[in-house]
């Protein structure tokens, strides 16, 4: 896309401190925010939001030692309560210079993203990739989040209409976690994203027993966004090496 929009933009909403240690392992591995920092043709700006400062410090201190001159913004907070401040470091496009962006959002579970938040960013030209965690959020917690005076799931999906649908589905004995990727890629769509589903998803699996850890979820509004990420499911392996 170097070639075709003026501005490029990474928002990465639970950025971290830019690198991690793989558990009982001594390994260090890179994450997203120094991943997306490295790729050939970086980003004109670079937007990375974690609610702990000292991850942020982390951050921002690697990324200043590695690339000086990059145009970033760090904010610290809760990405649901700072949207503004996240909407007002993005650039605005213009007849002159346009801009697309792509944000990246893997939350540790559902109970971390609010979909208002991903309503407010879609209203920018922009791309999502986004951890569902279905498996090993949702779908182990069915029975709580599941209870009416919970309000997990309504303020993952953006109202309380999913539970009449679950209802519904749950007579038709639906797997929980393919009800709500569906239910997820139904509301993307209801905020002009294409059409989606289970089967345009990355699952993840650990490589120890094979289990289902989460998915990765891609939405766009434009046909060429989903050409790449059809590259990725031809070519991506399901499993993750998490036990090194």
């Amino acid at each position: 896309m170097k070639q075709q929009w003026g501005v490029r933009v990474y928002i990465d909403l639970f950025s971290g401190p830019g690198r991690a240690r793989i558990r009982n392992t001594q390994r260090i591995v890179e994450t997203s925010p120094l991943i997306a920092l490295r790729v050939p043709d970086p980003f004109n700006k670079y937007i990375f939001c974690d609610e702990n400062p000292e991850c942020m410090a982390a951050l921002r201190q690697r990324v200043m030692r590695e690339w000086p001159a990059v145009d970033a913004s760090y904010l610290v907070g809760n990405c649901n309560d700072i949207v503004p401040k996240i909407t007002a470091e993005i650039p605005r496009a213009s007849k002159t210079k346009t801009a697309l962006s792509f944000c990246f959002i893997d939350p540790f579970g559902i109970g971390a993203l609010r979909f208002d938040t991903i309503r407010t960013l879609s209203r920018f030209r922009m791309d999502f990739l986004i951890l569902l965690a279905l498996a090993m959020d949702a779908n182990r917690f069915q029975t709580l989040y599941a209870r009416e005076a919970d309000p997990t799931l309504d303020l993952f999906l953006g109202d309380r209409d999913w539970r009449n649908a679950w209802k519904m589905a749950r007579s038709r004995k639906v797997d929980f976690r393919r009800f709500l990727a569906q239910q997820f890629a139904d509301r993307m769509a209801a905020i002009r994203y294409l059409p989606t589903g289970l089967e345009k998803m990355k699952e993840i699996r650990s490589s120890e027993k094979n289990l289902p850890l989460y998915h990765l979820a891609f939405f766009s509004k434009h046909p060429r966004g989903y050409d790449f990420w059809n590259q990725v499911l031809k070519y991506g392996t399901d499993q993750l090496p998490l036990f090194e």
